[in-house]
């Protein structure tokens, strides 16, 4: 089984966020996927296969399948046309638990086209304050997580979670954000529910952080930084009820898996 490892969202080797893609000639068992996705021991393994005019796609972490990831999407699609002579600039991409999600090509630039989260405020849930030892300006809940709003980028830059404590949390993850200083917003996304305290650089919590800040700051072109040690750059649109998340990848790794 061929296997690439691509740093997503990375303007060079070293940065972003690494995910592993494994092209399929049909689908394998989700025991096997889950084994090497643990194996890998990366935020996120994409699986793809064929199907029609595009491709099923599929995201394990370490420990559990997920129902949306950004920066696998951006490394499948690379992996596709980069390493697999894939033609032309639209990707059609389909998830069984979150529908169709094309990616379209733009110079070195991968745009991801996916659903915008839909959140409402909420009071944080018992244990949140309590890990993160600081007390947001708001609290929202999406589908899968909870993003909480900071006063500035320096608090997200000194956000030293108690990950014991986060992981009792019932999310995907917390989203943690504020205004940039160099960008439109920044974040951090920490996910010890889903096997990674914290993960690099999240597309998927961008599904969130856009629609939030294209209000805030009244404009739908945005740009972000995750502020984790490896970081990466976002490039944003709200579109209502889609969003466009967009970034670079490098390949890091090119091999073979072998299985019984």
């Amino acid at each position: 089984m061929k296997i690439f490892q691509i740093d997503a969202f990375a303007d060079k080797l070293f940065s972003g966020n690494p995910a592993a893609v494994c092209p399929l000639e049909s689908w394998i068992s989700d025991e096997l996927m889950q084994q090497i996705a643990a194996e890998n021991n990366l935020a996120e393994t994409a699986f793809l296969v064929k199907k029609n005019d595009g491709y099923e796609i599929r995201w394990f972490t370490p420990t559990v399948e997920v129902d949306l990831c950004g920066h696998a999407t951006l490394a499948a699609a690379y992996t596709l046309a980069e390493h697999l002579h894939f033609e032309g600039n639209e990707i059609n991409l389909y998830s069984p638990h979150s529908g169709k999600l094309p990616v379209r090509r733009e110079g070195e630039r991968y745009i991801l086209n996916f659903p915008s989260d839909e959140i409402a405020p909420v009071s944080p849930p018992d244990g949140l304050l309590e890990s993160l030892n600081l007390v947001p300006l708001e609290c929202y809940k999406g589908r899968t997580d909870y993003m909480l709003v900071f006063q500035n980028q320096q608090q997200i830059l000194d956000l030293d979670p108690d990950f014991r404590l986060m992981k009792k949390v019932k999310a995907r993850g917390i989203i943690c954000t504020a205004a940039g200083e160099d960008c439109d917003f920044v974040s951090r996304f920490f996910g010890p529910q889903s096997g990674i305290d914290e993960d690099p650089v999240t597309g998927s919590a961008h599904t969130t952080l856009i629609p939030y800040w294209s209000a805030r700051l009244e404009k739908k072109t945005l740009t972000a930084r995750q502020l984790s040690t490896r970081g990466g750059t976002i490039y944003c649109k709200f579109l209502g009820n889609r969003v466009e998340i967009g970034g670079r990848a490098s390949t890091y790794l090119v091999g073979e898996i072998y299985t019984v």
